[in-house]
Order: structure tokens, then sequence, then C-alpha cells
């Protein structure tokens, strides 16, 4: 048995996230998680809103409340959409909690005494109208790299180029759009990122297993260019955590925070923290996760991001980490993501255009997204959600392939043997070739899984659902059971085992679906099957099944032309 600790890049505060965001970090994570408890490895899962920074701020002067009870609103409408989506968090934490604050000024008060943090003189955009100076996020134009006129002043999000606000082309304030602004001189602190360039680089070269989008970026942000740079990790703002706090090794930063970029990842630690305080434990219970000299040596971490997250976790975090001189755990295997597009354009939160997260459990159950989002999960490419391609997966994976089985199996059994395994037969060469086949393709179900190549591993459990109904096809019990009922027996129980098969393999992927299969066939045995033929026999004849209801319905063509119409634009 293993450890590992997962963590997803934590969502912003600023709203509902669209599908986009979903199964870029948060719902592979899931699977990942749900894959490694059912192999019987201890697991930490953790994951939070992120709510300090200029995003809060925006979005609750919009909503007319206090950015403090807008961020608490807003981490409860969250954690129920991350519920309904079953993602099965150990702890959904918040950026804004006192373990964070705590810990975030912990690791600057070490950096400092490090000689890692210096005290900078810059020069930085105010804004007359707002009476005030415009953090990054604060700021918006066109960006000087590829002309995107919505880019933000700390990177553009359409070609993720890391940008000053001053390299904005036409800036503007995004508090009240004026372009009256004037560049002002304030100070800041910096994280001496460059001095530990080469630690970084020595660590990034080390992981010769990670995906190549997630070492790419990391490289291409190393040393292109004049490769690494210091980092401004504070910012003139009210929301945040403090950076003159006692004990600080510097004076004059009464009135700043920390850049939302170096408290937020700090909040993984934090959040652990906050999960051993709500289950009533001590620090020994979170620090065994993430200190190395408290047992976290043997723990495998995994981070799973969008692309644009990846400078930031490759970079800038592990700066903290290795330059606190702390014996903390750092990650050892980035899953980073491209983007899922929108139907022949991009999800767009500012526009509304796209399925946000609670509009897709408005209209169907979480299953049908989720074996959808990760099935066509953006690894090695871009990838696009139509809802053309939507009706189709669902309705021939999860209706047509695997929904079919089940009902053929458990209806046809009802009607000649009643609700219950039957006996008699014996598995003939048919049954014997299906599960031989079934053996290696499960085994490579499994090398998919533990390596985290998330569409392989939908591709391998479709072809396992699929061999079943090939075998059904091909084997005919309904005319079988005419001449030999004892031969129809032996198949229909091989059905019924496969049943529960299907639904402990495909659980990581669906879960709800997989605990009705198992519900149908009155299974609490959800174990991780070792030889598939001893996995075969779990039903014995006489053990009772009840034939469920459809598990998966069809799309209708009129519901998805309904669906494409209503999500084409800005929602209410």
């Amino acid at each position: 048995m293993a450890r590992i600790l997962i963590t997803s890049a934590i969502p912003y505060i600023n709203g509902i996230k669209h599908l986009g965001n979903l199964v870029g970090s948060q719902l592979p994570a899931d699977l990942y998680a749900r894959y490694a408890r059912a192999r019987g490895h201890e697991v930490m899962f953790i994951c939070a809103t992120d709510e300090h920074g200029t995003p809060a701020e925006l979005a609750a002067a919009k909503a007319g409340k206090p950015v403090a009870d807008y961020c608490a609103e807003m981490h409860g409408v969250q954690k129920e959409l991350a519920a309904g989506f079953r993602l099965s968090f150990d702890h959904f934490g918040r950026s804004s909690s006192a373990r964070n604050n705590a810990l975030t000024q912990h690791f600057a008060k070490a950096l400092g005494e490090n000689g890692l943090i210096g005290e900078v003189a810059e020069r930085q955009v105010f804004s007359v109208a707002d009476n005030r100076f415009l953090p990054d996020r604060y700021i918006e134009g066109t960006c000087p790299n590829c002309g995107y006129d919505k880019a933000r002043g700390d990177q553009c999000e359409n070609c993720t180029k890391q940008l000053d606000p001053t390299d904005l082309i036409d800036p503007r304030s995004a508090i009240s759009g004026s372009t009256d602004l004037e560049v002002r001189e304030t100070r800041h602190l910096y994280l001496r990122q460059r001095s530990l360039k080469g630690e970084i680089a020595a660590w990034i070269d080390g992981k010769t297993d990670w995906p190549i989008l997630t070492t790419s970026i990391a490289k291409k942000w190393l040393n292109d260019g004049e490769g690494l740079q210091d980092r401004g990790i504070t910012r003139d703002l009210a929301w945040g955590v403090p950076v003159q706090f006692p004990g600080a090794p510097w004076q004059g930063m009464e009135g700043k925070v920390f850049y939302v970029w170096f408290d937020a990842p700090i909040e993984y630690i934090s959040a652990t923290a906050e999960w051993a305080d709500a289950t009533g434990q001590g620090d020994s219970a979170w620090q065994r996760w993430w200190r190395t000299d408290m047992g976290a040596a043997d723990v495998r971490y995994v981070q799973f991001m969008g692309k644009d997250n990846v400078p930031f976790h490759t970079l800038s975090f592990p700066a903290t980490i290795i330059g606190s001189r702390e014996p903390w755990k750092l990650v050892d295997y980035i899953k980073s993501f491209n983007y899922l597009n929108y139907d022949g354009g991009q999800f767009s939160t500012s526009q509304g255009r796209g399925v946000f997260m609670d509009q897709a459990l408005s209209i169907l159950p979480a299953d049908y997204w989720r074996w959808w989002l990760l099935s066509h999960a953006p690894e090695n490419s871009d990838a696009e959600f139509t809802w053309e391609n939507f009706q189709a997966s669902v309705n021939k994976d999860l209706a047509d392939v695997l929904g079919n089985f089940v009902s053929r199996v458990t209806k046809f059994c009802r009607a000649k043997f009643a609700e219950t395994v039957p006996g008699g037969g014996a598995f003939d060469d048919r049954a014997l070739a299906l599960i031989a086949e079934l053996e290696t393709r499960t085994r490579a179900y499994e090398g998919h899984m533990e390596a985290i190549d998330i569409r392989k591993a939908a591709g391998e459990l479709r072809g396992i659902w699929t061999l079943g109904n090939e075998y059904l096809q091909s084997a005919a019990p309904w005319s079988v059971h005419k001449t030999d009922p004892e031969a129809a027996a032996a198949m229909v129980r091989l059905g019924l085992n496969l049943i529960r098969l299907y639904a402990v393999l495909s659980a990581p992927f669906i879960p709800d679906a997989a605990a009705r299969m198992l519900a149908a066939m009155h299974c609490e045995d959800g174990a991780w099957p070792g030889p598939v033929a001893e996995a075969l026999t779990a039903l014995p004849p006489g053990h009772p099944f009840t034939t469920p209801d459809v598990l998966f319905a069809k799309i209708a063509d009129e519901e998805r032309e309904d669906w494409a119409k209503r999500f084409s634009g800005v929602r209410a």
C-alpha cells in the first residue's frame, strides 16, 4: 500500500466554473484518487477555493457584498457543486483560512531570513479615477504578444505569456474602465527566484517521467529569453494575507498583502492542516503528508492542473518550498492539461458561453458529464466539446453498450430463471476466451490508470464493456435456453458477474452508475479484481439480484438542439 497525496489546482472564488475548468484539474484528480483508493492505497485528496486577490474583490464589488461575505457564500456554492459532480475531496478548504494566513507568513519569514526576499522600489500603474494603485489583475489591455484585447496585467490567458501591466497596449482599469492611468513609485517584496534557478533546474531535470506538456512549459519559462526572473509577491490590496506581521524581517509594508499566487499554492498544505483540525487530529496528522522529517518522504505527491497553471507550480511554488530550507514535500508528478474548447469557440466565463457546472447538473446527472469529459480529456492537445459528439458518446458508450448489457442480462434472467443467479452448466470455450481477454484488458486498464493516461484508460474501459455485449450477442442465451437451459444458465451467471466486475472497474469514472449496478447485484463487495476468473465467481448460484431501471437514458435530438441554443450566449 502506498501513500498518495493528490491536489488539484484550486479554483478562483469568483463565480461558478465551466466544464473546461472542471476537466482541467478537479475531475481527473478525482478519477485518480478514486482509483488509488480502490487499489488499497492511503489517499489524501485536497482542494480549496482561491479567495484572495483581484478576482475576489472585483466579483464581490459586482455582487454588492463585502468580500469576506462573498467568499464565504461562493465557497459554499463551489463545495456543493463539487459534491454534485461526486468529487471525493478529503477536504475542500479556503485560502482565506487562519491556517493559510499563518503558514504563508511562515514561508515568507523563512525566505526573508534566508536572503531570498528583497525589497524593490518599482513604478506601478495608478488609477486617478479610482484613487489607488492597480495590481496587475486590475488592469486590462491588449497583449503585445498575440493581440488579445482582454489580457490581464499579469498574464495573457489567450497565449499564456507572463506580462507586466506596463507591457499592455491601451491599458484600462478593470474597476472603472478608466484610461486615466499614471505610473507612480511604490515598494514591494520580490522573491529572488533567479538565485534558485540552478536548484530548480536540477529538480525539473530529475523528473524524467513528467508529461511533455508539463516539462516543456517549465523549461521554456526557466530558459527562454532572460530566463527565470525574480517575482513580486506583494500587492497594494486590502483583502489578503497581511505582509507586515510580528516577526517579519522587514518594515514599512503596512497596507499590503501577499500576491495571490504566493499564498494560493501554500493552501494545499494549509488545507491539509484544516482537514486535521476538522477531524479533531493534531498537527502530526497533516505533517506526515507534507514534512519529510515527519513521514512525508515516502509519500507520492501528484498535482493536476491546466497548462496555464504550470509555470507557477513548476517554478514559483517550488522556489518557495526549496527556498524555505525546511523539509517540505515537493511534488513528484504534475499532470497538466490543454484547453477544452466549446462548440467552435472557447468557453468564456465573462460571456457566459458554454456549459457551467450548475447548468450541467440541472439537465443531466453527473455521470453523463464525467464520462464524456474524462474520455475526451485534453491531454495531448486541445479538445472540443460539441453537443453532437456529447450526444453520440452518451448514447453509444453509456446507453447502448454498458446500459444495454446490464438491461439485457438482468431482464432475461428474471424472465427465465427468476431474480437469482442461476446454477447449472459450465463455462464453455467462448466464455473462457472472454475471460482470458478480459484478464488482458483489465491489466492494461490498470496500467493506463497508474500512468494517468486518462483517454487511454477510458478507451480500455469502453473496450471491456464492449466485450460483454459481443459475448452476449454471440452466445445468444435466449436461443440456447430453448434446447439447453443449463448452458444458458452458465452464460447468464457469467453475465451477472460481469455486471459486478463492470461496476468495480467503472467506479472511478461513473461512481453513481457503478453504485447502482452493485446495489442491483445486492453486492457490497467492491474490491478491485485480482485474477478476472476469480472475480467472475463473486456472485454464486442462488445469489439474489434486482433488475434495475434504465441505467442511462439516451439524449434525444430535440434535447440536444435545445441545449445548444440555451448555452450559446450570455447566461443570466
